[in-house]
Parts: C-alpha cells; structure tokens; sequence
C-alpha cells in the first residue's frame, strides 16, 4: 500500500511549524521493549469497513507471526460493551447507534475477531468502549508494567481506531511505529463535504502521522528494523 512517501516525521520543517525537534527516520524495534497492537479486527469491521480486507488480513496475519517469532509481545483490542451497554451515555450519538443495532454486544458473533489473525492462548485481549485502545482501558498499565517503549500500530480504521490510539500513545510518551499495509479503511460516501475514497483517507492520514505523531512504515520496513534475538527466525517466517 503506501510506504517510505510518507515518512517525515519530526523532519525540519516540521520543526519550524512546532509540531517538534528535528528527528531523522530511523527509529528501530527493540523486541524486549515493544509490542504490537493488532486493533479491531472484528468480523463486523472487516467485512464493512475494510477495503481490500483479503489482502489486508494476509499481510497484518504474517506481520503478527514476524513479531510472535521476534518475541515482540502482541496485544489484541476489540471494541466490546457489557450486557445492556451499560458504557454508552444516551448523549453519544455514534455510540447509541451500536447500542440500538446490537453491535460488539458480548459474545456477539459480529464482535469475534476474525479467524484469520486470531490470538493465540494467553495473549492478552484489551476490550475497549470508545475509538481508542487507550481510552478507558488497562492498556497503558500493561505496557508500564511490560517496560514497553515502542507501540506497533495495525487495524483497522486507520483514521479512527488506528489514527486515535497512534495519537494517544504519542501523549503518553510512547514512540510509535505505524504500519501502512497492516491498516486499512473504507470508502466514505458524500455526508455532505465530498465522497472520499479507501485510499485518499488511508493516505491523508498517513501523512498527518507521520508528520507529528508516528513512524510510518510498511511490514517489510518493519520487519527490517526489528533488533535483538530470532530477527533471522522472525525474517523467514513472514
């Protein structure tokens, strides 16, 4: 998908605007202090929201087997609520349209992840209420308690979930790896500023992350990067 066009974060011109210091593009994935979020993958989500799914479910499934096989920790979020949702204020319009329709309601077929990238025993699932994995969650507290430094970034949308999670764990001090062939997104139709398609959303965002906030990277640059023990193991399993 899109790659290294997108990629000057923290350039000197971005400097110059305030969005921060000058940093060259060369952030590297620790194994021992990293881990990667594998976002919304939900049957729900990717049958209706995720351009090219197919594709996008085959490079993010070999993306989580590089990283399982580099001993990068993988973390699952899911958008999921409690038996009367019980977490969506009747004030939240978006949110009362899940609530009405049934949607992420525990143990809801449309809330399963989908097989294709599906965790493993143990591996920790973060459920969410909200757009962000961070918002609301035990997940900063897992990746303090972890010594997580870097957060990899995959899912879907990559203008909500992706975008908001991206942003938050910049806040809270995290460098953040992007992945721009593991998340994808949908076409927009006309809500009355003009329709916009899969790509041109996946592309502005992209750019706006990579300009302040991520390291934007496609699955083999990731791949590229990864320090520390089984990175041979981890190259040949993708």
């Amino acid at each position: 998908m899109i790659g290294s066009q997108v990629r000057p974060l923290f350039n000197t011109e971005a400097a110059f605007l305030g969005a921060g210091p000058a940093m060259a593009d060369n952030l590297s994935i620790d194994r021992r202090t990293s881990a990667l979020l594998v976002m919304d993958f939900q049957t729900l989500i990717v049958d209706n929201y995720a351009a090219g799914a197919e594709a996008l479910l085959d490079r993010t499934a070999k993306l989580i087997a590089v990283a399982r096989t580099a001993g990068i920790r993988v973390i699952y979020v899911v958008v999921g609520f409690r038996p009367g949702y019980p977490e969506v204020s009747d004030r939240n319009a978006t949110f009362n349209g899940l609530k009405a329709s049934g949607a992420f309601a525990a143990g809801a077929e449309n809330a399963k992840i989908h097989p294709a990238v599906a965790p493993l025993a143990g591996e920790i699932v973060v459920t969410k209420h909200r757009v962000s994995a961070f918002f609301a969650t035990d997940l900063d507290l897992i990746l303090r308690e972890w010594g997580v430094k870097t957060v990899i970034i995959s899912g879907t949308t990559t203008e909500n979930c992706c975008h908001a999670t991206a942003r938050d764990a910049m806040f809270r001090n995290y460098q953040v790896a992007f992945l721009s062939d593991a998340t994808g997104t949908f076409d927009y139709p006309d809500v009355g500023q003009g329709a916009l398609s899969a790509a041109d959303v996946h592309l502005a965002t992209l750019t706006i992350l990579a300009f302040s906030t991520a390291d934007v990277m496609t699955v083999d640059e990731f791949k590229a990067r990864v320090v520390g023990a089984n990175v041979a193991a981890a190259n040949k399993a993708a």
